[in-house]
């Protein structure tokens, strides 16, 4: 199966996820990334992958809001 990569900006919209969080889901290999010269990229079906799980745990996604 082919994998479609996407940069981390990609990434972020994608996801709602800042971009910190996305560089540690790469680094702790919780979704598959790689690095192409300077910029890192994302697999986009981990990432779904990742997010779809994260989601069915109950997590929310985007900038939590102060009570």
């Amino acid at each position: 199966m082919a994998q479609d990569w996407i940069t981390t900006t990609e990434a972020v919209t994608l996801s709602g996820y800042h971009i910190n969080y996305i560089r540690y889901l790469i680094k702790s290999e919780k979704v598959k990334g790689q690095k192409w010269g300077q910029q890192w990229q994302v697999s986009r079906s981990s990432l779904l992958a990742h997010i779809h799980k994260a989601e069915k745990m109950g997590a929310k996604r985007g900038p939590k809001t102060g009570a």
